[in-house]
């Protein structure tokens, strides 16, 4: 273990990425306050590591200023799925750019070094495949995705802005479709969605003709390429892609969803969401020569990781229903 140990702020520290980024740096020996203020953040993400006396968990609204004093800054607070982004489309934009400028402004007190999640959604709907740093992108200002694409879009802006001006230490990183356990059962992503309905027995929803492709990382990869890219040279900004290169067809997902599972369900096709992007995957060329990174785990073998998680809380809730029914009955 070191003699001094890094103090780490995580931002969303208690949400799906967040809690594995926390585990992760309490595995390299830093100290780390989480602070989440649960709207998708769930304490059942970080209860293993309360114990830990070198973890703190606080809860608070990165739309309010936090006066901490930490070496380094890992802002991941946002919700990140359509369907929890888009329920509060008004908050989503405040979290991803008043908690950027909270944020950037706390780096810029204490010296800190930042870093950013941010999102391939800022490529929009990609018209340049595979996406590489430079692609501008190709967003719709005005859609029910720009809460999300724009706030992170601004975001980027802002740290690049607090770079130029204040001399803030920063890194930003585009986050392609990532995977894994502790992912929200009801998060709305195509992932923890076909997985959910496929251990149900029911029958997989696939929106359009289900040939639009996506490329899937494990969550242990994509940690790793975050902490790689917080370590990188200061004279190193980013942007990066941190994202699998492998891209499958959704409807290929939930073919190998059915068959890891074992579900007797089928398929059914809805309508295409509005400004759905038909292609999306990372080029991560950068990623290879300045990070060293690249992904290991295969997909089937992070579905099955993914599946055995779930599995697990649909058996925890039955049982406390359970339990829950018993009691009624008594």
């Amino acid at each position: 273990m070191p003699l001094t140990r890094k103090r780490v702020l995580v931002t969303g520290g208690a949400g799906f990425l967040g809690s594995h980024l926390c585990e992760r740096l309490l595995h390299d020996g830093d100290d780390v306050l989480c602070v989440d203020n649960y709207f998708t953040g769930r304490k059942d993400n970080i209860a293993h590591l309360l114990d830990n006396p070198h973890f703190e968990a606080m809860r608070h609204d990165v739309t309010f200023p936090l006066y901490v004093e930490v070496d380094e800054i890992y802002n991941l607070a946002c919700p990140a799925s359509p369907v929890h982004y888009q329920y509060d489309p008004v908050q989503t934009t405040k979290t991803s750019v008043i908690g950027a400028i909270n944020m950037l402004g706390l780096a810029k007190r204490v010296g800190a070094r930042i870093l950013q999640a941010s999102t391939s959604e800022v490529y929009g709907d990609p018209e340049v495949h595979p996406q590489t740093e430079d692609y501008r992108g190709n967003v719709n200002p005005l859609g029910p995705r720009a809460c999300y694409d724009e706030g992170k879009r601004c975001a980027e802006t802002l740290f690049f802005d607090y770079l130029r001006q204040h001399k803030v230490a920063i890194k930003v990183a585009r986050i392609f479709n990532t995977y894994g356990p502790r992912m929200h059962p009801n998060d709305g992503r195509v992932v923890s969605n076909f997985i959910m309905q496929a251990l149900r027995g029911e029958d997989i929803t696939l929106y359009g003709d289900g040939m639009q492709t996506r490329a899937f990382c494990f969550v242990e990869d994509l940690i790793d390429g975050l902490v790689r890219l917080m370590a990188s040279p200061a004279d190193f900004t980013g942007p990066i892609n941190i994202g699998n290169p492998h891209e499958i067809p959704v409807r290929e997902l939930a073919e190998r969803v059915i068959r890891l599972t074992g579900s007797t369900g089928g398929l059914v096709h809805r309508p295409l969401p509005q400004d759905d992007p038909m292609q999306r995957c990372p080029d991560i060329t950068l990623a290879r020569n300045v990070l060293g990174w690249a992904p290991h785990v295969g997909l089937d073998d992070g579905l099955g990781r993914t599946i055995a998680y779930f599995r697990q809380l649909l058996s925890e809730s039955a049982e406390r229903e359970a339990q829950a029914g018993q009691k009624l009955e008594a």
